[in-house]
């Protein structure tokens, strides 16, 4: 008797993935798949190729609205990419990233904003950056019941103070401190950790010394799962492509062909062509020159 396997694009819907399933994933030592969306298409191919969890990344400043970092992204912007994302993906796990200054300003603040991305944004859960100067803050939106993932090792919204984009936690007190963090961050409720730009025996260490998953991005096959920005991942974003990205097609220059192609064919009259074209019956056109003869 054979048997077929039933790839996730062929199955029904399957089941809503929720931070429980993050943790029995880490316990059976099954990697958990994460990628950014931020728009209604995306957000629906990544569902149905069956990824776990969709981040509506801040990284949209850069990759979809051209900001040099993702300091100018707004509350108002993160919602309407998360609402968008939220009505293309039913199953895989929601996070929205809080913007900056959204959560650093107060307790009371970061509550209401990480609210907001579950009332008015379509998110299952929440994710900012920073260790133990955000435990208040994590403790707080965790107590109001919203799930909160942290973000340790290279925090993009805090570039200017970590002098760029650099790797973190490569000296050992520099190490120690991020281990310190990822406890402190477990105490204070977050349900999972990225770990981005670490070395990748320090976040095998942290992931094996925390009860709850680690997430990495350039952080080594040793964490509990994986996350990639996916217009890194699919070779849409040209301007620069990290160094722990691994490309899974080159759309950039498929989009480039694309677009010179129909360039070329608007422009030698090849587009459009007949089977492109709307016509109306010889008769209708008879009637129409009758009508408009004294016009």
């Amino acid at each position: 008797m054979s048997t077929t396997t039933i790839s996730p694009t062929t199955s029904h819907q399957r089941k809503k993935v929720t931070t429980l399933t993050f943790r029995q994933k880490k316990e059976r030592g099954e990697p958990i798949t994460m990628l950014t969306a931020y728009d209604y298409p995306t957000a629906m191919a990544i569902d149905k190729a069956g990824i776990d969890s969709i981040l509506v990344g801040d990284s949209l400043g850069m990759v979809v609205l051209g900001y040099e970092n993702t300091l100018p992204v707004t509350m108002e912007d993160m919602l309407h990419h998360a609402r968008a994302v939220s009505r293309g993906a039913k199953s895989a796990l929601l996070v929205g990233d809080m913007p900056f200054m959204s959560y650093q300003v107060s307790t009371e603040e970061a509550v209401r904003n990480a609210g907001r991305f579950l009332q008015n944004g379509g998110m299952d859960a929440v994710k900012l950056e920073g260790g133990r100067e955000r435990a208040d803050a994590v403790r707080a939106i965790v107590g109001a019941g919203i799930p909160v993932m942290g973000h340790l090792g290279l925090t993009p919204q805090s570039v200017h103070q970590l002098g760029g984009f650099r790797a973190q936690g490569k000296t050992a007190s520099a190490a120690k401190r991020l281990l310190e963090d990822a406890h402190i961050l477990k105490d204070a409720g977050a349900f999972s950790l990225v770990l981005e730009s670490v070395p990748a025996r320090l976040a095998e260490y942290i992931s094996k010394q925390i009860s709850i998953p680690t997430i990495g991005i350039g952080a080594g096959a040793g964490c509990d799962g994986q996350v990639l920005v996916t217009h890194d991942l699919l070779g849409l974003f040209e301007r620069f492509t990290p160094k722990f990205v691994k490309q899974y097609a080159n759309f950039h220059a498929e989009m480039n062909k694309a677009f010179t192609d129909y360039l070329d064919d608007v422009e030698t009259k090849r587009f459009p062509a007949v089977e492109h074209t709307v016509e109306m019956s010889d008769d209708e056109w008879d009637d129409f020159q009758r009508l408009t003869l004294n016009v």
